[in-house]
């Protein structure tokens, strides 16, 4: 019986071992997909073209996964794509303490990044991930931007805050207004 005790013993720790190692790497986090109905979507519009409407979240399997689609999006100026990751209660943290709270603001604000740069947005910025930091559902980034409108690189840093297959929340150090353009 002691034995089949320590067995059981040595089996649990083991496999909480690997549960946290595998939640540290940015994969699957122990929990993920439990909280399907924590996480809705109301149906917002794209400020740049009215008939492009998002209505659902898009859930994917990992934080990886989650910050992959995000910067994939972002550089292919696809405000749907975007939006398919933000729950009602998404929430970006700026410089400044400006915070962009849930899915209505969130279109307005990324509106902007997939707004051709000829008429004031910055579609044509293409992010590329410097360094990371995983830590169970946030993964934290250095990245830098770069566009042929752009006179130099702009690097930054954001953390991804993810919980299931979704992207709670941000906080980032990026600001238009530092951006260098060319003349």
């Amino acid at each position: 019986m002691r034995r089949i005790g320590f067995v059981s013993l040595v089996t649990v720790v083991l496999l909480a071992g690997a549960a946290m190692a595998y939640a540290g790497n940015g994969k699957a986090v122990p929990g993920w997909h439990s909280n399907s109905a924590k996480y809705t979507a109301i149906a917002v519009t794209n400020p740049n073209d009215p008939a492009d409407v998002s209505s659902k979240l898009v859930r994917e399997r990992t934080p990886d996964a989650v910050l992959a689609q995000h910067i994939e999006a972002l550089n292919a100026c696809d405000w749907a794509g975007l939006m398919q990751q933000y729950p009602d209660s998404y929430e970006l943290r700026l410089p400044g303490g400006t915070v962009v709270t849930g899915r209505l603001e969130a279109a307005a604000t990324f509106a902007g990044f997939v707004k051709p740069h000829d008429e004031g947005g910055l579609c044509g910025i293409t992010f590329t991930e410097i360094s990371r930091q995983v830590t169970g559902g946030t993964l934290a980034v250095t990245w830098e931007a770069n566009a042929s409108f752009l006179a130099e690189p702009y690097q930054g840093s954001d953390a991804y805050i993810t919980d299931d297959g979704l992207m709670v929340s941000m906080v980032s150090t990026f600001d238009g207004a530092e951006l260098k353009f060319k003349p």
